[in-house]
Formats: C-alpha cells, sequence, structure tokens
C-alpha cells in the first residue's frame, strides 16, 4: 500500500469474509444462468442442489461479515473524496448487504413455496421457512430472484467500476484497502507506484 497504514486497512477477517463471499457469488451467477442448458435428470438436480447449498453459505457467511462490520468500523474514506462519493459507496454498500442476504432469502422462499426438501451439500437437513405452499407463491419467488440476480449484476458491475475509478483515476487507496497485502503490492505497480 501507498499511504495506507493497518488502521486505515479492512481486517484481515472482514478482507477473507469480503472474497470468499465475493468468489461464491460469482460461481452462483454463472451457475444460475446455466442451469437452462443442463438437461432434465441428475446432472441438473445436482447442480440446483449445489446453488441451494451455496446460497445458505453465502446467507450464513454474509451474516457474519455484517456482525462483524457492525462490530468493527470501516476505515474511513480518504479526505479528498467528495461528500456525494462517500455518500453513493455507503448507498452501494447497504445495497450490496442486501442482495448479499435477500438473494439467498428469495431462493429459500422458492424452495420452501415449492415445498422442496432442502439438503446442504447432501448431508445436512435445512428447515424450510413458513411460507404458503403453492406453485404461484413459488413462482412469485422464482420471478423474484431473477430479477434481484439480474439487479446484482448491475451493482456488482458498478462496484468493480468504482474500484476501477478510485485506483487508476483518483488514485486513492479506496482499493487497496480491502486487498491481501502482497496482491495490494501487485495493484500498486499496475499503477505505477510501488
Amino acid at each position: 500500500m501507498t499511504s495506507t497504514d493497518a488502521a486505515a486497512s479492512y481486517t484481515k477477517t472482514a478482507k477473507a469474509l469480503h472474497w470468499l463471499i465475493a468468489a461464491l457469488i460469482l460461481f452462483m451467477l454463472a451457475l444460475g444462468y446455466s442451469f437452462d442448458f443442463f438437461p432434465k435428470g441428475a446432472a441438473r438436480d445436482a447442480a440446483f442442489n449445489l446453488h441451494k447449498s451455496i446460497g445458505i453459505t453465502i446467507l450464513l457467511l454474509s451474516l457474519a461479515r455484517l456482525g462483524w462490520r457492525f462490530a468493527h468500523r470501516a476505515p474511513p474514506f480518504p479526505a479528498t473524496m467528495p461528500m456525494w462519493e462517500q455518500r453513493a459507496a455507503h448507498a452501494g454498500h447497504v445495497l450490496l448487504y442486501v442482495f448479499m442476504i435477500g438473494m439467498p432469502l428469495t431462493g429459500w422462499a422458492m424452495v420452501s413455496a415449492a415445498a422442496h426438501p432442502l439438503t446442504l451439500f447432501g448431508t445436512v437437513s435445512w428447515p424450510l421457512l413458513p411460507v404458503p405452499q403453492s406453485r404461484a407463491m413459488a413462482e412469485t419467488f422464482v420471478n423474484i430472484h431473477n430479477t434481484a440476480a439480474f439487479l446484482l449484476i448491475l451493482l456488482l458491475v458498478g462496484h468493480v467500476a468504482a474500484a476501477m475509478h478510485h485506483h487508476f483515476g483518483a488514485r486513492d487507496d479506496i482499493l487497496l484497502r480491502m486487498l491481501p497485502r502482497r496482491a495490494a503490492g501487485v495493484w500498486n505497480r499496475m499503477r505505477g507506484q510501488g
């Protein structure tokens, strides 16, 4: 990092949760949009079960991350960052939490409304939510879940674009404070520092 010291960086736990959840979300989006390419049968069922299992995992990790965030303050924004950008960043982070928690909840509700059993990774029996069980209710949650997936993609593109703007345009340490130390060094060299 450049001027960013340990106090101006996220904790190792926050970084680990951020990148683990990010990787799982990207995998889930790819898996979710690939369902139409699976023929009906065992492979498609296995893909759906994996999707459901990872969705619950993302929910649990996101709740842990939110709890960690409440217990550990985020590093302050750079003093040079305009107030409107700070507010936009805060709003973007709130929306990311809404989607990280809301997407798995709508998937869980969809499965519950369809009265499908939910077994995580083929081993842990998971309870269904107390929602009305009907095809119409399940389809409502499917529509919500699919629309939310599209909106999440837009939000993620905006999040990454903002990080790239800060790193290469504003040339501040916003991105670096969420990167592991070695990765931060690589990204510093990419913009001609370090």
